[in-house]
């Protein structure tokens, strides 16, 4: 019976999805939602349209932070709150949330389905999702609680009224924490460039968001008898990692700033540069958030490249930032420092790590790279169009790398594209924050369904190529 076997293959095509798959369709179904609920009066006012609420649903469950649109005006109260649940959404992990509605969706899958489940959130074993993600749920309300609660005291003491000023709080206390570098002030966070606290608060929380929940859950336990030793290796590559790019980022735009042609610190004293490369050396790592004007005029070539490779370098794994990840880099450093050294494997910490890491690691870069310049060219190739004035190239692979690691840091860029631009940019968003990897594994299994089942068991013979 055709028709009866058509119907129920038709009601019941989300339990034959596989994880990947899921996690696309599920981060879909968000920005849609998101885009309808933004468009209506409720939410917006008429300056906002279907594209711009597009726009800015994709930019908000993707956490990056680019706006076509002024949060902190053009959105009502209501519309600010649903923005922050799409935030609270896209940072806790869209992967983690869609494996964790998975459990109710399809019933009866058996083991290998379930370890598949498990390994989208970082956990190899089975079971232990719905745990995982009451772990993050709880970890993420007590920082973002504890840095409203900051901001509120002692932060924007500025802002008379309590109600606003506490929404204000909470409002940037989840943008920070979920790296997404919306703010409810049209210039940023330039009004609070000398507020210590302000700039302590918003710094805490994206470092701890974008650190990951396995790190801060790996670091809590360990609490009373903290010690390297102790913590994973996972753990010690991240901090180690992290805090070398912090530094490196934030004594490199002293440089560059310092001795360049910019006039991003040319009215500021050296505490202020201090405290400021600090700032965007953290932010440039998939926040967004910044406490100077940001734009090709204010800032040097050299700091400009050095932001890139911030920007695209990333976040660590299971964070809420984006990027290529901080392991994923100690992973290439560590596999040129055993070819250098004429080594079989590749070793951090005296440990090995699998040729299944390192592979995945080099898929990782080179599809990151290839889809940003994809980018680059299709931006470049929509102002021949003339749908947009023309940008420099620079600027193009600036906003493209912002993109595509859901940083949110625009140099004037965004707003003057047509729709053509922003749409390459919509696309560069949700790629990104889902993972070049993860994408293309959903695509592939499409093409090849029939040869999911059927386990390659065909040995090649060996040979060598010249490198």
């Amino acid at each position: 019976m055709p028709l009866p076997r058509a119907v129920y293959r038709t009601q019941h095509w989300h339990r034959r999805l596989t994880v990947p798959q899921f996690t696309v369709v599920t981060g879909l179904l968000v920005i849609i939602l998101g885009t309808i609920v933004l468009s209506s009066s409720f939410c917006s006012g008429p300056e906002v349209g279907l594209w711009e609420a597009l726009f800015t649903a994709t930019s908000a469950v993707t956490v990056t932070g680019l706006s076509v649109i002024d949060v902190g005006n053009d959105l009502t109260f209501l519309g600010q709150v649903v923005l922050a649940i799409m935030l609270l959404i896209g940072g806790l992990g869209l992967m983690a949330i869609t494996t964790f509605l998975q459990g109710f969706v399809v019933r009866g899958t058996e083991l290998r389905c379930r370890l598949d489940r498990g390994k989208t959130l970082d956990e190899f074993g089975v079971g232990g999702v719905g745990r995982t993600f009451r772990g993050i749920a709880i970890t993420a309300a007590i920082l973002i609680l504890l840095g409203a609660v900051t901001l509120y005291s002692f932060g924007f003491n500025n802002i008379s009224n309590p109600g606003e000023r506490l929404w204000i709080s909470l409002f940037h206390s989840i943008s920070a924490y979920n790296n997404a570098g919306f703010s409810l002030f049209s210039g940023s966070l330039e009004n609070y460039r000398s507020n210590t606290v302000v700039n302590i608060v918003i710094i805490s929380l994206i470092i701890l968001g974008g650190l990951g929940w396995r790190v801060t859950s790996d670091l809590w336990s360990n609490r009373r008898r903290l010690n390297l030793r102790n913590l994973s290796l996972h753990t010690r590559l991240v901090i180690h990692t992290s805090f070398l790019l912090i530094m490196i980022g934030t004594f490199g735009i002293l440089v560059t700033e310092s001795l360049g042609h910019g006039n991003f610190f040319s009215s500021l004293s050296w505490p202020e540069r201090l405290t400021t490369a600090f700032f965007e050396s953290v932010s440039a790592r998939t926040a967004g958030f910044t406490n100077m004007p940001l734009s090709i005029e204010s800032i040097s070539d050299s700091g400009l490249l050095l932001l890139m490779a911030l920007m695209f370098i990333g976040a660590s794994p299971g964070g809420t930032g984006g990027g290529i990840k901080t392991t994923t880099l100690a992973a290439l450093m560590a596999a040129t420092r055993s070819t250098l050294r004429a080594q079989d494997d590749v070793i951090i910490r005296k440990r090995q790590i699998s040729d299944k890491v390192v592979l995945k690691a080099v898929g990782i870069t080179v599809g990151s790279l290839l889809f940003v310049l994809l980018m680059a060219l299709l931006l470049g190739m929509s102002s021949n169009l003339g749908d947009e004035r023309s940008f420099s190239f620079l600027e193009m692979l600036f906003t493209c790398i912002s993109a595509f690691a859901t940083v949110g840091f625009d140099v004037g860029v965004t707003g003057q594209l047509g729709h053509v631009g922003q749409l390459v940019l919509v696309v560069g968003m949700f790629v990104g924050r889902l993972g070049i990897l993860l994408l293309l594994s959903a695509i592939w299994e499409v093409l090849n369904r029939d040869q999911l089942h059927h386990q390659n068991r065909i040995g090649y013979p060996r040979e060598d190529i010249y490198v």
